[in-house]
């Protein structure tokens, strides 16, 4: 299995604003205030990309599926933050699921000296472009200066 091929066969397309490749795999009935009931996807993210941090309006669970790790830097409302690694050793402290809560920053990468991660995200009420909110490293070092490192190499402009 190899990066390639899983583009191929899902149809994997850019991520607009955060990077990766996803493709949107269900979408749930229409909600009153015109949003979704839930979505799934699978993303791809390569060493050569990562997940700009963000945030959603909405709990979002990530999946693990195949390929090295992802590294997670969580940054909560309450100022702290923290590392979540979704992949396949939860022996050692990985997760093949991980609920991200609602308004956390979340931005990612796949795990030094990894090559390729393959993963899903899954959100209820679903996810809608109105409800992202992307990072700025000027703010999001200013609230958390101790992850100032991390927080510049995982913002872009909007």
């Amino acid at each position: 299995m190899d990066p390639e091929a899983l583009i191929t066969h899902y149809g994997l397309q850019p991520i607009p604003q955060e990077g990766g490749l996803f493709r949107e795999t269900w979408k749930g009935p229409e909600r009153p205030d015109g949003g979704p009931e839930g979505t799934a996807i699978v993303a791809l993210l390569t060493a050569h990309d990562y997940s700009a941090l963000h945030r959603l309006p909405y709990a979002e669970t990530w999946h693990f599926y195949l390929g090295d790790p992802l590294e997670l830097l969580l940054l909560a409302p309450d100022g702290t933050a923290r590392t979540v690694v979704i992949g396949p050793d939860v022996l050692d402290g990985q997760h093949v699921q991980y609920t991200i809560p609602a308004r956390t920053w979340m931005g990612g990468r796949v795990v030094a000296g990894g090559a390729w991660s393959f993963f899903g995200c899954t959100m209820a009420p679903g996810f809608t472009y109105d409800g992202y909110e992307h990072g700025d490293a000027a703010e999001l070092t200013a609230r958390y200066p101790d992850q100032a490192d991390r927080i510049s190499a995982l913002c872009r402009p909007a």
